[in-house]
């Protein structure tokens, strides 16, 4: 699996030397990472938001960011189910 393009999310960054050059929350040094290790640990987005400063839109912004690249890429869809969707548009 191919790793994700965090460039392509508004709500990270990753600045040289800030963190390591880790993707960080946008205006922050929250790691990204430590979002889905908690939620791997059992914590809550509540419990998350109350440990670290990070909003309950920026930790969504993420989880949809990392859940949209399980979509499989248009190029993948069958060539009759493009032409389906470009017709019922």
């Amino acid at each position: 699996m191919a790793a994700l393009d965090w460039s392509q999310c508004a709500a990270v960054e990753s600045i040289p030397g800030k963190v390591s050059g880790a993707w960080t929350f946008r205006n922050s040094r929250t790691p990204v990472k430590l979002v889905f290790e908690n939620l791997e640990d059992g914590m809550t987005i509540d419990e998350i938001m109350e440990q670290y400063p990070v909003s309950r839109e920026e930790i969504k912004a993420v989880l949809d960011f990392a859940s949209r690249s399980l979509d499989p890429p248009v190029s993948a869809l069958q060539p009759s189910m493009q032409t389906a969707d470009a017709h019922s548009l």
